[in-house]
């Protein structure tokens, strides 16, 4: 006995109804693309996020340690001000702090060899340092009212050169 499909049941039925056989085109077509959507939306939003530390590789290693941290705090944590932070932070350039300090630090340890190595040669240690020499002394200008004298009359282009010669 074969059945015959009822006169009101539609001959073709869409793809997203359920066959016999347990089988579900759409819910496998959903999934799919659920999985790799939320793929594709995790990999953007780490890329995101490590935006501030790219860009901060081309600045100095102190700053981009600050933002990398700043930019963990804020994946981990969820509070964005701290991506802010790091992305405007990544965007300045800091000044070089660490140079004249390192150069300030050279030349007292400098100066401390160089007086430690005085004291060794003649000084005792009783005595008193021999005392710095002091720089010579700057002449300042003379006032103004000296400083610009009017000349009564130029002399000739021919006569200044015979006079430098």
């Amino acid at each position: 006995m074969t059945e015959k499909m009822h006169e009101l049941a539609p001959h073709h039925l869409p793809f997203f109804i359920p066959k016999a056989d347990g089988s579900d085109q759409m819910m496998v077509t959903v999934l799919i693309a659920l999985i790799v959507i939320i793929l594709l939306l995790g990999t953007f939003y780490l890329y995101l996020h490590s935006l501030p530390e790219r860009l901060a590789h081309k600045h100095g290693r102190i700053q981009f340690e600050l933002v990398a941290v700043l930019g963990l705090l804020a994946l981990f944590t969820h509070n964005q001000i701290f991506w802010v932070a790091a992305l405007v932070l990544a965007f300045i350039q800091l000044p070089d702090f660490m140079t004249p300090l390192e150069t300030i630090a050279s030349s007292a340890s400098k100066a401390a060899r160089k007086y430690a190595g005085r004291d060794d040669a003649g000084a005792t240690a009783n005595s008193e340092p021999d005392e710095i020499p002091e720089e010579e002394e700057f002449e300042a200008p003379p006032p103004a009212a000296e400083a610009v004298k009017e000349p009564a009359s130029e002399p000739a282009p021919d006569q200044a050169i015979k006079e430098k010669v």
